[in-house]
């Protein structure tokens, strides 16, 4: 064998030992070109059929609805009297490991809860709801704005408050009951978690460390690792510490002192409490509270005790995902809301890590395909396919007068840094945003996305609350852009964008499928 071909057959080795570590591939659609218009009256033709522009070849249907709930006896979901749109708030999904249970929790002011969703029977039942004392003011018995959930490696479900409540984190400890026929959902409260405004939870792969964050305007990023793998009733807690951050961790990340303050490059992650989970600071992080208050010593203690060991601040920390970088480093992914900014952390080991800009409004949109007019704003939730790419999920966007979008993190290097965000689905529901975008774990070719707090859900009989399952397996590919080492001599065009080269030349029947064989082949 010559020296050329053990050459090749090398390279083809060590490509294939790391692509499950890869953090992302090539565009696998057609980019949209502009954000949908909105339909300007609830129960529009739009929001019962096809509540988001999606590209072409992918596939739709929607799962439940309030409508459909409210028609069937034997069902039953969250409303809230008096809230008008806002009286479900389906918000961040979780499916269960097998793919069958896909759990929403409610983002209500107060009376919330957790309503499960069977994909074999399709019927939804409430797991859960607050008794409502806390419009008064009494949250003993009562839970507000259940936002973030995710399925633990323990088969249990983790939910939190936000922005209502008191900040707790909640452990379900038999999500799968069968409540048709009384069994008890058990919870506890998570007081070994400090209480903040949570909006993202997710574990890391080796289950060993929970991360969230405190969806704050000076929020910080947290890391949880429990005593015992599997039992979160006791655990250490850390947050992120940017090295070069000279700022005011108590303050706004845009006001004053910290107005263009550095929140990249070398990190680490301060212990808050001891291994004990003790708490390291004065304030006690473990306290319960409102979000805001005039007495800051009444509200919830998690954001004053980050502060005490100079937290890093953030404009509005949302959602997270942990996924993997080319160099096999884990890497945790968060939006920062009001920055308009996605970062990434790379994990270093050692308490040591790295934080970058994975993407921003600066970030190349729709890179080497037809522009799109819509841009990125106020990045809300994330999720991540089997592959490793991640899905940007914007906030509700203001004025109402075009949708929020989706977008596609594209990382082909895997360095956690963006090459483009290319246009992937834009929502064109009256009042909504899009929220709770998740794949399913067994069938990793799907994910299904809420419709949160449409107009409709105010409206008499109107649809509500909706989730939608969508499905890659027909979508329509792009041209393909192929890197230099494996463009054919003969059949090439280049093209240059930005400071990089790419092939460009059209798909063969093979490569049009190439993309989900490697998605399905990848959860396996």
């Amino acid at each position: 064998m010559n020296t050329f071909s053990k050459k090749k057959i090398v390279i083809a080795l060590l490509l294939a030992g790391t692509q499950v570590a890869s953090a992302g591939t090539n565009v696998f659609f057609n980019p949209l070109t502009q954000a949908a218009a909105i339909a300007q009256v609830p129960d529009h033709i739009n929001e019962l059929n096809s509540p988001w522009q999606v590209p072409a070849g992918v596939s739709y249907k929607n799962l439940t609805n309030m409508h459909k709930i409210d028609a069937d006896p034997s069902q039953s979901t969250l409303r809230v009297p008096g809230l008008g749109h806002s009286a479900s708030n389906t918000d961040m999904s979780a499916f269960d490991s097998t793919g069958r249970y896909i759990f929403l929790p409610h983002e209500t002011m107060y009376g919330a809860g957790v309503t499960r969703y069977d994909t074999v029977t399709d019927r939804a039942v409430n797991l859960f709801k607050g008794n409502m004392n806390g419009a008064h003011g009494d949250w003993n018995g009562d839970f507000g704005a259940l936002d973030p959930a995710t399925w633990t490696p323990n088969n249990t479900l983790l939910v939190g408050e936000e922005w209502s409540g008191e900040g707790r984190l909640f452990e379900i400890m038999n999500p799968l009951a069968d409540v048709d026929a009384g069994e008890t959902i058990k919870l506890r409260e998570l007081n070994s978690v400090p209480n903040v405004s949570h909006e993202g939870l997710r574990f890391n792969h080796a289950g060993t460390a929970l991360y969230f964050v405190d969806e704050d305007k000076s929020g910080s990023i947290y890391k949880f690792v429990p005593s015992v793998k599997g039992d979160y009733s006791k655990g250490q807690t850390f947050v992120l510490v940017v090295d070069a951050f000279a700022g005011d961790s108590s303050v706004r990340w845009n006001v004053g002192v910290n107005i263009g303050e550095v929140r990249t490059g070398a990190a680490h992650w301060e212990p808050m409490t001891d291994a004990n989970g003790v708490a390291l600071t004065s304030t006690d992080p473990f306290r319960n509270g409102p979000s805001r208050s005039s007495n800051p010593d009444l509200i919830r203690g998690g954001r004053a005790a980050a502060d005490e060991v100079n937290a890093t601040p953030f404009g509005r920390p949302e959602d997270v995902e942990v996924g993997y970088l080319a160099n096999r480093d884990e890497v945790l992914y968060f939006n920062a809301t009001s920055e308009h900014v996605v970062y990434s952390i790379e994990e270093l080991g050692n308490g040591k890590a790295v934080v970058r800009e994975a993407a921003n409004r600066a970030t190349p949109r729709n890179l080497g395909y037809a522009p799109t007019t819509a841009q990125l704003d106020s990045p809300d939730n994330l999720a991540q396919d089997a592959l490793g790419n991640i899905y940007i999920v914007e906030d509700k966007p203001d004025p109402m007068v075009a949708g929020d979008d989706v977008w596609f993190l594209r990382d082909t290097n895997g360095d956690g840094v963006a090459e483009s965000i290319d246009h992937f689905m834009s929502l064109q529901v009256k009042g909504a945003e899009s929220t709770g975008m998740i794949f399913n774990p067994a069938k990793p070719t799907q994910f299904i996305i809420n419709v949160q707090h449409p107009e409709s859900t105010g409206v008499a009989g109107g649809q509500g609350d909706a989730t939608w399952m969508y499905d890659l397996t027909n979508v329509v590919a792009p041209p393909c852009i192929r890197d230099e080492d494996e463009r054919d001599d003969e059949d090439r065009g280049m093209h240059r964008f930005g400071s990089k080269q790419a092939q460009v030349k059209t798909c063969s029947k093979s490569d049009d499928s190439n993309f989900i064989k490697k998605l399905i082949r990848a959860a396996k």
